[in-house]
């Protein structure tokens, strides 16, 4: 309980000092939002007046006491852009950046952890090889390259698949995957590389130790040597590296969700930031931040139920 508790007080605290530099950084940002909303041949007084009703000549200070106030209160603004309340538009497209995050975590996980293993069971072999080239390769190679690729295979080329759009999975749940799909193969083609690579080293260290030594002398079957042994013990490292790359899921979707035209959070920071619609853009910069960091403590908690040595410790 007590280590919970640490975790949710270092998780407050981050999300401040987060939450302090974006409204910092986004304050100095060149531009008047007054004239933003009301258009550049707008009467001086009117935009004076404007300014003095939206507290936009106030200390900074006041301004991030008042927006902090406001996000406790659920009292989020409006979006510049869109004219909409930003807790409402935040509410829909967090919905659909979960579902290709979700998607593409699953993707590299069944890819990435069979893929692993099998290339530390034949390690220094052509299967190793094959295995390790192919991770170097998703590695190396940007988000936005496989996006790209996909498009011109699975939609231009082959149509099987809309190559932009997003629809709704609580209207219907198999177009919405449809929709989502490219996108997070996309997305899951740079994580499957990491964590490949991840599953492979964990795996070689464990299949040299005492244990797993003792297990073959025992006579049991080399398939349970290595799953139930080895990579039972590999999976809580997997577990956490993949836990990590929600951050990296999040950082890479604003460029996918452009490419593809995937109207979830990254899209929403992409057009926020296009058009210079400053509480939005701290909205969206917040937001991400705390589902990501909330999802490390959850691959923490789970790390903590898998590994009972972490637990007694």
């Amino acid at each position: 309980m007590s280590y919970l508790l640490n975790r949710l007080l270092s998780i407050v605290l981050t999300l401040f000092l987060i939450s302090a530099i974006t409204f910092g950084v986004t304050n100095i940002l060149p531009g008047d939002v007054a004239m933003m909303i009301m258009g550049t041949q707008s009467n001086p007084e009117a935009l004076e007046g404007l300014r003095h009703s939206l507290g936009l000549n106030d200390p900074l200070i006041v301004q991030y006491g008042r927006w902090i106030a406001g996000m406790f209160t659920g009292d989020w603004g409006q979006s510049l852009i869109f004219k909409a309340p930003i807790l409402d538009l935040l509410g829909q497209k967090i919905k659909a950046s979960a579902l290709i995050v979700v998607m593409s975590m699953a993707i590299a996980l069944a890819v990435a952890v069979p893929l692993g293993v099998w290339s530390a069971v034949h390690r220094d072999k052509w299967q190793d090889s094959v295995s390790s080239s192919a991770a170097l390769l998703g590695v190396s190679l940007p988000d936005f390259f496989w996006g790209i690729m996909l498009i011109l295979l699975f939609a231009r080329t082959l149509g099987w698949l809309p190559s932009s759009g997003y629809a709704d999975p609580g209207v219907d749940f198999g177009l919405a995957v449809e929709h989502a799909f490219l996108p997070s193969l996309a997305l899951g083609l740079g994580l499957m590389a990491h964590l490949t690579r991840m599953t492979r080293s964990t795996m070689v260290g464990i299949l040299g130790q005492e244990f797993i030594r003792v297990a073959r002398a025992k006579g049991l079957a080399e398939r349970t040597v290595i799953w139930r042994y080895g990579l039972a013990n590999a999976i809580g490292p997997v577990m956490t590296i993949a836990g990590l790359q929600v951050g990296y899921l999040f950082g890479s979707i604003i460029v996918i969700e452009t490419l593809f035209n995937y109207t979830g959070m990254g899209w929403l920071t992409y057009q926020a930031l296009l058009n210079r619609d400053v509480p939005l853009i701290q909205a969206t910069v917040f937001v991400i931040a705390a589902v990501v960091m909330l999802t490390n403590l959850l691959v923490d908690l789970l790390y903590l139920l898998v590994d009972p040595r972490i637990r007694l410790g």
